[in-house]
């Protein structure tokens, strides 16, 4: 693996910009109210949470992960599109890893769909 070949730059925007996006997604003007109700979640609850551990530790996997496709991509012959298609089969895999915790844990299509969204 040639470190120098990573585009650290591109790592940490798609790192943040996902952790952003996940901040928008799960927003009450989006999904946040579906979620939670399908989810079995109150707004107590979720103000009972230690906010500071939930998003660092999202911000800290969103630049995991994003290291991790990065990784992938390290090659000189990488170009936007199969940077594009990358990050779309990677979609993919989890999408599919979600519905499956999700499907035992009896969880509704459309958890299944936000989460996996």
């Amino acid at each position: 693996m040639n470190f120098s070949l990573i585009n650290w730059l591109a790592v940490i925007v798609a790192g943040l910009s996902a952790f952003a996006v996940g901040g928008l997604w799960y927003s009450r003007s989006i999904f946040g109210n579906a979620w939670m109700a399908d989810a079995k979640l109150t707004e107590e609850e979720i103000k009972k949470g230690n906010m500071g551990k939930i998003f660092g530790l999202t911000a800290v996997f969103s630049l995991i992960m994003a290291v991790n496709l990065g990784m992938f991509l390290a090659d000189a012959k990488t170009t936007a599109a199969w940077g594009a298609e990358a990050g779309f089969l990677a979609g993919i895999w989890t999408f599919c890893a979600i519905a499956t915790a999700a499907l035992f844990e009896q969880k509704s299509w459309r958890y299944i769909f936000i989460n996996g969204g």
